[in-house]
């Protein structure tokens, strides 16, 4: 691993009043100047400028006004799930008379809207059909849809492929010929637009003359979570609706049921972070999506019952102990596949099988796998009727689902179908199809990569004085985000004497360090080390990679290091 300064510009710009290491901060992310810390709804890109926004609202208000029975097609994952929800309650709140939703099951239909979904859809005798999260690729869905006479409306965030679908409106940033300059919107972002822009015309149209106008702004903690656990790209825009969500949770204003995944958790609501909301809330409702049906996940966020939050809260929380398990299974099995492979001979692009592995738990075994090694990484799972299904991990530098697109067009049938983003991405191939897919992957991350991109990196936002490591910064840095993908936690390094050692938990270290002038004693912890190495008393001076926060312990608030890394010095 190697740890590397972070890129600053050569002039830091002006953003306002702020100490100088924010500044620098925040100019190594890409800040460029005062008002893109502004995270007042006030400075949202107006949802005109997405494409097929008009045309949606159109659809919408006709079925508003007849009183059409909506359903709402999602995705088993938590932006799938909060895109549902968001869906579901902002029509309701906006006046919609009938809307219910549906989730595909992962095992029995795959991804988006299948035909064989539009077959389930229409035992429900909806009128108009909307998909949150996925539908940009369903071209045949759509058109099975469409030819059973329903009305179809498409929101997704997802990468088009070269036939969009047939819908009646269609909106996605993504789209070509979109001018929305924010490409980074969630699938709960997607639909939560929507909703803005539907109010914006029941507004013009008088709908609100005689009763209060519905604050949609409620809705702001399922999108704040959605976008986390998808882990987009926290540019300007997400940025404000991650904090006007988590703004409502530390407020007591969330929905029930993530107030009961936080209890569940045992995470003070006033206290949360978007770190918490990817860490510790995505996962547990994904939980669902991953072992069974991610209709309990949507359950409990629609819920209004607090008492029946905490139960579906409780069964989320132990499908994600039993998926952590599955996925510990897993990870033992990937290792021992490649435990005989000198480093020499690994392939760059990682392609792994297993016909046990559980088919929801593949991408959480890819992630694990990239951040061992370093290295795109896809793992497969069987699928059943002769088919596998993989889902992806990517590094900085390589696009996964353009290489998909690449191997897809040199290799004609080798793959069934694709999809994704540059850092994730899902795909079904013959299962007699994986040797040379395999291959063909490592080919072509063999083109794009060379081996010094393959050894792994932490940029670091330099070192921190001294008289820098007190509660006051380290509170700064927890609310100066909301911190995420392409806008990440501040990461600092340094050379610490270690005092004291110990695992907690199985595979966490809990160290005590001095810093380098022996000056300052500090708590630290790392998690999931290596049982092999730590822990090891011979070891008195260590390089650490760390993040600087607040450990709170029966009231008592102490500076402590989120050690990202460490090795002896």
């Amino acid at each position: 691993m190697r740890i590397e300064p972070r890129p600053l510009p050569a002039t830091l710009p002006f953003l306002g009043d702020l100490p100088p290491l924010l500044t620098r901060l925040y100019a190594a992310r890409g800040v460029q100047s005062e008002a893109e810390l502004d995270k007042s709804l006030a400075r949202l890109i107006p949802f005109q400028q997405l494409k097929g926004i008009e045309a949606a609202v159109d659809l919408l208000v006709t079925a508003l006004e007849q009183r059409q029975r909506i359903l709402i097609v999602g995705d088993f994952d938590a932006d799938g799930a909060t895109a549902s929800t968001v869906g579901v309650l902002g029509l309701r709140l906006l006046g919609a008379a009938h809307v219910d939703y549906l989730v595909p099951n992962r095992f029995e239909y795959g991804y988006g809207l299948t035909p064989e979904i539009v077959e389930v859809a229409l035992t429900r005798e909806p009128q108009l059909l909307i998909t949150v999260d996925n539908g940009i690729s369903s071209v045949e869905g759509v058109a099975a849809a469409k030819k059973a006479g329903l009305k179809v409306l498409i929101t997704d965030h997802h990468l088009p492929g070269d036939e969009l679908p047939l819908a009646d409106a269609l909106v996605n940033p993504n789209q070509p010929g979109c001018e929305f300059p924010s490409k980074a919107l969630a699938g709960v972002g997607v639909i939560f637009y929507v909703l803005m822009a539907l109010r914006a015309r029941l507004r013009t149209l008088g709908w609100y003359e005689s009763k209060p106008q519905p604050n949609i702004g409620e809705l702001l903690d399922l999108v704040a979570l959605g976008s986390v656990a998808d882990v987009v790209p926290l540019d300007a825009n997400n940025r404000i609706l991650v904090h006007q969500g988590l703004e409502r949770i530390r407020a007591g204003r969330a929905r029930p049921g993530i107030k009961a995944i936080l209890e569940v958790a045992k995470r003070d609501a006033a206290r949360i972070t978007s770190t918490d909301l990817g860490f510790i809330v995505g996962p547990r409702l994904n939980a669902a999506g991953r072992l069974d049906d991610m209709s309990l996940g949507i359950e409990c966020l629609l819920t209004a019952d607090a008492n029946l939050a905490r139960e579906m809260a409780a069964q989320l929380d132990g499908m994600n102990q039993d998926r952590k398990s599955i996925e510990q299974g897993m990870q033992r099995e990937a290792l021992a596949q490649l435990k005989d492979l000198p480093v020499e001979s690994m392939p760059f692009g990682l392609c792994l099988f297993d016909p046990e592995w559980h088919q929801g738990v593949i991408g959480i075994l890819a992630s694990r796998m990239k951040e061992r090694y370093f290295r795109p990484t896809i793992a497969f799972a069987d699928a059943g009727d002769g088919l596998l299904k993989g889902s992806g991990r990517s590094v900085q530098g390589f696009h996964i689902r353009d290489a998909l697109s690449v191997v897809a067009a040199q290799h004609p049938n080798l793959i069934a179908k694709y999809g994704g983003h540059a850092m994730a991405a899902g795909l079904t191939l013959p299962q007699e199809n994986f040797p040379l897919f395999a291959e063909a992957f490592d080919a072509e991350v063999r083109r794009q990569l060379r081996e010094e991109d393959l050894t792994g990196r932490m940029l670091s936002d330099g070192t921190l004085a001294v008289e820098e490591f007190h509660l006051e910064l380290a509170r700064a840095l927890r609310h100066a985000g909301p911190w995420g993908q392409h806008f990440p936690e501040p990461l600092f390094h340094g050379v610490f004497q270690l005092v004291e050692q110990r695992v907690v938990g199985e595979r966490h270290l809990k160290v005590v360090l001095k810093s380098e002038c022996g000056s300052v004693k500090l708590d630290g912890i790392a998690f999931g080390i290596d049982r092999d190495v730590w822990p090891n008393p011979t070891i008195q001076w260590v390089e650490l990679a760390y993040k600087l926060d607040v450990n709170e312990f029966r009231g008592n608030e102490t500076v402590q290091l989120m050690i990202a890394h460490i090795e002896p010095r």
